[in-house]
């Protein structure tokens, strides 16, 4: 279940760039929302700064739980980061489950954000339990599989820059998008952090 270098090198500077991207919602300038659902955002502000602050701060410190020199060299930031990254996700779940009923796309849309949301607070809470219980491969399991799901804020916008190059219908592709930013993602993490068969002694 190792990450290699060059793997984490883009999964970090994917995630700072969205990072720096969406803190402009923190401003809470109308100018800066989402043109489709300023509305919506504007009489949701409280979910979305909660959701928004969660999400940004867990896309900022994720990668570092998967720096193996931190973890083995400083153990305690290691804890620490965890713990932020942690609260974060429960913030940020929090607040994507209030949005999700009113998401753009309608109810196919909100229902693949709530979902997300849902497997984000359950992959984060099967963490945390598996490291308090000492079982500290299972817990590497459970934070990358968490992080995946992190990771949908990257691959959903990159996934709308795509539909937009392709000149795709876009409500119908953010409807799309709301489930494939984070579906393969899992899906990918979960084959990732499968349990291999031992080798047989020969």
């Amino acid at each position: 279940m190792r990450i290699t270098r060059a793997g984490w090198a883009v999964m970090t500077v994917l995630s700072v760039f969205i990072v720096v991207i969406s803190a402009k919602y923190v401003s809470f300038d109308p100018a800066v929302f989402f043109e489709r659902q300023r509305a919506t955002y504007l009489s949701h502000e409280v979910p979305l700064g909660i959701h928004v602050f969660g999400a940004i701060t867990a896309l900022a410190v994720g990668p570092w739980q998967f720096s193996r020199r931190l973890r083995e060299r400083r153990p305690r930031w290691h804890r620490r980061i965890g713990v932020t990254y942690l609260l974060a996700c429960l913030v940020g779940g929090v607040g994507a489950l209030l949005l999700a009923p009113v998401a753009y796309g309608g109810a196919v849309s909100g229902v693949g954000f709530a979902c997300l949301a849902v497997a984000w607070l359950v992959t984060g809470g099967a963490g945390l339990r598996a490291i308090l219980d000492g079982r500290v491969i299972d817990h590497r399991r459970w934070m990358i599989r968490s992080f995946a799901l992190t990771f949908a804020a990257v691959t959903l916008r990159l996934m709308l820059l795509a539909a937009a190059a392709a000149h795709l219908d876009f409500r119908t592709s953010y409807t799309a998008i709301a489930w494939l930013c984070w579906v393969p993602n899992l899906l990918l993490a979960c084959w990732f952090t499968r349990t291999r068969p031992a080798i047989a002694a020969a």
